[in-house]
């Protein structure tokens, strides 16, 4: 295989729920809150595929191995190189920001992983994977991927107004948060705008970015975006609450499934966790990052990000604390009935 293990047991794909983030640059603590969010609140088994730069992999090895037992029995995971199977790598590393591209390939690299979750170094869970994990089910026959729109409103999404290339829909999709049936997509032949017949996804891949490329400006993204519009029943489209950025309420509250059900998943690009641009995203980066792993989740972080919250009612995405504050509530609720209320139930019952 291409990575080298890195935990004492064997990945299963029947067992576990696959995640892959790609890390390259200073993009390693991000990338470790990210798990630890996963970590947290998820009930069935992670395996973790991360591919790094080389220099990264002793820093990953290191700092995964510092979390308590009782956490990293519940993942296993594989540390990648850096690789492109077609094309100039040099030029896939340039696309974008540094390695971006490594998820298109991971169809091709992963080649014993049935389905895969793919999300950005700068992902925060706020509730189980396994509830993202479901989704899988609801693909119809001919879906192998799924992804949220870009933007809600038209007239104020990037794509509907600046995109010199196919795009799927009428917004576009971020690529941020993928959920991916691999081997469909292994098995499947592209219509593109290359041939008149079809392409395997390998074959597609740099041929399409040699065609577009004076014409995008998001990378990985775009390409995606111009597959799906050649393919776009290929693609299951989830709700904005799953993949919630700061265009989802900088403008305006206009992401209405997380008004409702709150934000799923967390998704602070444009540098919010390290800026003050968006003092809610980085308020729970922040209390993420500074948990203690196994103290009480109400104490040590719903309480603390509440109050944080106080300081960032005078943003536009403070002012709806309710929508990033509703779904983490509901999973801690969960979690502490799972570790406390069962245990001492089962106990008492003997």
């Amino acid at each position: 295989k291409p990575g080298e293990q890195k935990h004492s047991k064997e990945l299963s794909s029947l067992q576990c729920m696959h995640l892959a983030v790609v890390a390259c640059g200073d993009r390693l603590e991000e990338t470790l809150i990210m798990l630890k969010s996963a970590v947290l609140f998820s009930n069935r088994r992670l395996c973790f595929h991360i591919f790094a730069e080389d220099s990264l992999k002793p820093e990953f090895e290191k700092k995964l191995k510092e979390w308590p037992s009782s956490y990293t029995k519940k993942f296993e995971y594989n540390i990648y190189p850096i690789t492109f199977s077609v094309g100039n790598a040099q030029e896939w590393k340039k696309l974008f920001k540094p390695c971006a591209a490594q998820r298109l390939f991971l169809p091709v690299i992963l080649k014993d992983v049935d389905s895969l979750l793919y999300v950005d170094t700068d992902v925060l869970f706020l509730r189980p994977i396994d509830d993202m994990w479901h989704i899988l089910k609801e693909f119809n026959s001919t879906q192998l991927a799924a992804m949220a729109p870009e933007h809600e409103i038209p007239k104020i999404g990037w794509y509907s107004r600046f995109a010199r290339h196919p795009y799927y829909g009428t917004t576009g999709v971020n690529s941020g948060v993928m959920l991916m049936n691999l081997t469909r997509i292994r098995n499947t032949q592209f219509k593109n705008s290359l041939i008149p017949s079809g392409l395997t996804w390998e074959e597609m891949l740099y041929p399409l970015y040699q065609k577009y490329k004076n014409y995008i400006t998001w990378g990985d993204q775009d390409l995606l975006n111009i597959i799906f519009y050649f393919n776009p029943e290929c693609l299951y489209v989830f709700p904005c609450q799953w993949n919630y950025r700061p265009d989802h309420c900088m403008y305006g509250s206009n992401c209405k499934g997380a008004e409702e059900e709150g934000v799923s998943i967390l998704h602070g690009n444009r540098g919010v966790y390290h800026d003050d641009k968006q003092p809610t995203f980085k308020a729970l980066y922040e209390v993420i990052r500074d948990f203690p792993f196994e103290d009480n989740l109400f104490q040590s972080l719903y309480y603390p990000l509440q109050s944080k919250f106080l300081d960032t009612v005078h943003t536009l995405c403070g002012r709806i604390p309710q929508v990033f504050l509703k779904q983490i509530e509901k999973t801690m609720k969960k979690v502490y009935e799972n570790r406390v209320i069962v245990y001492l139930g089962a106990n008492h019952r003997y």
